[in-house]
């Protein structure tokens, strides 16, 4: 059985990984809203730049493919919507309450309210949206100006 903490750096590289590999698709079967959040900077989701800017954060009905290690319902595709139109498409990670406690310092955002962090050595972004206790969290490169 792999560690929480061995999952939590995995599944941060696989989802750098994966989110490089999935083209944008406005034709995605629509999911539910997550909410809205602020990106403070410029984002690199795959060959994608989202400039810095609010974006609603929409969960996909895509099927996501088995990740060795990691049970498929451990994430979801997530899409960045501007304007009415996906602008960029990646996978989150969803945590339980309980897996954010052994995972996150400080806890996570309250239900329904998102944050969003500039990473220790300011080259990642996290955003996470916490609906109805389910948290997600999407890592992005950020773009230098």
């Amino acid at each position: 059985m792999v560690s929480k903490s061995a999952r939590w750096v995995g599944v941060c590289a696989v989802v750098g990984l994966l989110g490089s590999l999935q083209p944008v698709s406005a034709q995605t079967a629509a999911g539910a809203s997550l909410g809205s959040v602020r990106l403070p900077q410029r984002v690199t989701i795959g060959d994608q730049m989202l400039p810095a800017g609010t974006y609603t954060l929409r969960a996909t009905n895509d099927p996501v493919e088995a990740v060795v290690g990691l049970a498929p319902e451990s994430h979801q595709w997530v899409e960045f919507v501007q304007g009415g139109e996906a602008r960029g498409r990646t996978l989150a990670t969803k945590l339980t309450p309980a897996e954010v406690t052994e995972v996150a310092e400080g806890g996570s955002p309250a239900s329904g309210s998102s944050r969003v962090d500039i990473l220790r050595g300011g080259d990642y972004l996290r955003v996470w949206i916490n609906q109805g206790g389910t948290n997600y969290l999407v890592h992005l490169a950020l773009t230098p100006q």
